[in-house]
């Protein structure tokens, strides 16, 4: 397994936070999380960093607005406005770092800043994994999204653990890891400042999470899709529609699967992922 370290970077006036293994191999992949309570580099990504950090360079880094990332000056920003400065983060690491295209994979919210990657600078990005990702139509919020995302109606770490269950199918699969996943993200969320922050980080308007079919059939890229049937957060349709639009795109469906396929069926997705972004010489050995 490989190791990576924590480190810190100033970006657009502010420490972002970021996880970096695999250093001198020769592709990157950034890993993007999503939105959910606490969420961070770390709490999404810690054992994929460990695998895919054997042949490729591997960041995860912690969106503004979540994680162990600074809190910027002004917070007075609409959705659109914090998706291009997550997107400036991830271009400040790449350059520091001297990397001038990377793979991106993306969960949920970390699909839709994948796609405003491209959107914002298409030469700066290779391959692209969407997991469970956001960005397509849906039958509209789901109980669960309205839960996470008024979760400071009822800041207990009860609501959270519940969430953290609700994410995946089956909630054995996290065995004893869920109270720690709790406990570390339910201190992130009891910041200063998140009170009031996290509730703003979501756009009043659901529309203004769908990606327009106008840029979608313009994303040259190669794309995969990867979506549990059982996702409550992100219903599958959102990817259905995606893969509509997106014209070098395929679409991987997995049962017994919630919205965190990356923990739920953690062999096949890094089956998919290296398959998908390696060539056949470089796929890692079972």
């Amino acid at each position: 397994m490989a190791t990576f370290e924590v480190k810190n970077l100033m970006t657009e006036g502010f420490n972002t936070v970021y996880a970096h293994g695999g250093e001198g191999q020769d592709e990157a992949i950034f890993f993007l999380h999503g939105s959910g309570p606490g969420a961070n580099g770390l709490s999404n990504w810690n054992k994929v960093l460990k695998v895919m950090g054997e042949k490729y360079e591997v960041f995860a880094p912690d969106f503004v607005g979540f994680g162990n990332t600074e809190i910027p000056e002004n917070t007075d920003l609409t959705f659109w406005e914090w998706t291009t400065l997550r997107v400036k983060q991830v271009f400040a690491i790449m350059e520091h770092h001297g990397i001038e295209k990377a793979h991106f994979v993306g969960n949920s919210m970390g699909g839709i800043i994948s796609m405003h990657a491209i959107m914002y600078d298409e030469s700066k990005v290779d391959k692209l994994v969407l997991m469970g990702s956001g960005g397509g139509k849906t039958p509209g919020p789901t109980p669960e999204i309205v839960r996470m995302t008024g979760f400071f109606n009822d800041p207990s770490i009860e609501s959270l653990r519940n969430l953290m269950k609700w994410f995946v199918y089956d909630e054995s699969i996290l065995g004893d890891d869920i109270e720690s996943i709790v406990q570390t993200r339910y201190e992130n969320l009891m910041r200063p400042g998140m009170k009031e922050l996290y509730p703003t980080l979501f756009p009043k308007n659901p529309m203004e999470l769908l990606i327009p079919p106008s840029a979608l059939r313009r994303i040259k890229q190669k794309t995969l899709m990867i979506h549990g049937y059982e996702d409550q957060f992100v219903p599958v349709d959102s990817s259905q529609s995606l893969l509509k639009h997106i014209p070098n795109s395929e679409l991987v469906i997995l049962k017994q699967c919630g919205h965190w396929a990356q923990i739920e069926k953690a062999e096949r997705f890094l089956e998919l992922t290296d398959q998908f972004l390696a060539d056949e010489a470089k796929v890692l050995s079972n």
